[in-house]
This record gives C-alpha cells, sequence and structure tokens, in this order.
C-alpha cells in the first residue's frame, strides 16, 4: 500500500449559498500522507478558484488529526459564507481518518 491517501469530507451548505443550488453539500477531498498524518493537496466544491487556493493553503502542510488547529485557522482566516461547512468537512474527515487508522493499518 503507499503511504496517502484520499478521503472526503462533507457537511450542508448555508441554503443561500451558490455551492447548495450547484452540488447540494459542501465537500472537500484531500490527500493525506498516511505515515505523516500530513495534508498533500485538498481541493473542495467551491464556485471561485480564489477559495478552493485559499482552502488548500489552509489546510496543505498541516496534520489532520490537529483538526481543532484547523478549525481555528478557518474560523480566523477563513471569512466567506460556507465557514461553517469548511470547518465541519474538516472534521467530518479527520474523523473518517481516525477511523481508518483505528480500524487498519493506514
Amino acid at each position: 500500500m503507499g503511504t496517502t491517501i484520499y478521503l472526503t469530507g462533507e457537511s450542508k451548505a448555508p441554503s443561500n449559498n451558490p455551492i447548495t443550488e450547484q452540488w447540494g453539500l459542501f465537500f472537500i477531498g484531500l490527500i493525506v500522507d498516511t505515515e505523516t498524518h500530513v495534508i498533500r493537496e485538498a481541493d473542495c466544491t467551491a464556485m471561485l478558484s480564489l477559495t478552493v487556493e485559499f482552502v488548500r493553503e489552509l489546510l496543505v502542510g498541516h496534520s489532520l488529526l490537529e483538526d481543532d488547529a484547523l478549525v481555528e485557522s478557518i474560523t480566523d482566516r477563513y471569512h466567506g459564507s460556507s465557514q461553517r461547512a469548511l470547518a465541519t468537512a474538516v472534521r467530518n474527515a479527520a474523523a473518517k481518518y481516525r477511523d481508518l487508522s483505528a480500524g487498519a493499518a493506514v
């Protein structure tokens, strides 16, 4: 098995957000190094490429196991309408990762 995995996190975006109209939910996709738990790549269902770039800046290079710090960074720095959805999606992805780590050698 390689040293990276792909996983997603999802959450509801605000009802007045174009993300909800386009995709229904807010999703993040992450490639995580299973040896270091560090996020190597990130993408999300945002309408603007600038948003995707900023989300990458917030997440890439940080440990997915430190989701409290990731959410704090999102709260401090991301002031888009889907801030809460992004934070929830990160927590969702971190929970999935912990479950995978506990259930099998990740």
